[in-house]
């Protein structure tokens, strides 16, 4: 359970980094499926998801990658676990301020070593707006996530600020030179710690220049009764409830008769 002076800090802050929240070793299995999936996707097609204007902000982007799952949760039950794991939605529920906790969609990344590429700073809220800006993101770190290794930033109390206007050229994006990388602050985590933030909250990260891979797991999720406001980033998962009830969804339908 969250203290009362973290979920202050993330009301102020619109972040906050849980400790610990997996042990080492559930954090180091989770790692194994990521590299295992990763490994498998990479038969088949390419999962580089590096945006175009990363490649164009740092020094030698043109060779970075960052390996990128959508969905995870359909091709590993670990990850299906994971959603429901009663220490993550007790937090999520906390954070949120409801006992009602929905998917919106989960992405894997990783980050290779010396290569990893960065993301620009950066608000969620361009690619899934809703109503009442309930969603949230949890990262949750199957290794460290050092200043090295790219760890993700944040301009503390920026949700406040509401939506802003991005770029939508290589990726959404706010202006770099407004909103720079090494302006924002820091959060290096442990494997098993877990980063939430809202999707207002301006975020990014570095350059992966370490000589180890960068293994995370981001679930985006939100309160059921805050909907959408365009019909878009649709996903296979969208709408799983992982904690409480949709107290939206209709009772009348088939299979709920007599």
């Amino acid at each position: 359970m969250l203290s009362p002076e973290q979920i202050s800090f993330y009301r102020e802050n619109g972040y906050l980094l849980v400790p610990g929240l997996l042990t080492s070793e559930e954090a180091a299995a989770y790692r194994w499926e990521c590299h295992a999936l990763a490994e498998r996707l990479s038969r088949e097609r390419n999962i580089d998801a590096t945006w175009g204007s990363a490649r164009e902000a740092a020094p030698g982007a043109h060779s970075t990658v960052i390996l990128h799952c959508h969905d995870a949760q359909f091709h590993s039950a670990a990850f299906t676990r994971l959603l429901v794991d009663p220490r993550f939605t007790e937090a999520a529920s906390k954070l949120l301020g409801s006992p009602n906790v929905q998917l919106h969609h989960t992405k894997m990344f990783i980050k290779p070593p010396e290569k990893g590429s960065p993301f620009p700073m950066h608000q969620d809220f361009p690619y899934f707006p809703h109503e009442r800006h309930t969603m949230m993101a949890a990262i949750f770190f199957f290794d460290d996530g050092t200043e090295e290794k790219g760890c993700v930033r944040v301009y503390p109390g920026s949700h406040k600020l509401g939506p802003l206007e991005h770029s939508p050229e290589g990726g959404w994006h706010l202006p770099v030179e407004e909103y720079p990388l090494d302006g924002a602050v820091s959060c290096p985590a442990k494997a098993g710690d877990a980063l939430f933030f809202s999707y207002l909250t301006i975020h990014g990260s570095g350059l992966n220049t370490s000589s180890e891979a960068r293994t995370t797991l981001l679930i985006q999720f939100r309160d059921p009764e805050d909907r959408p406001t365009q019909d878009v980033h649709r996903s296979r998962g969208q709408g799983m409830m992982l904690a409480g009830i949709d107290p939206l969804l209709p009772l009348t339908g088939p299979g709920t008769g007599p």
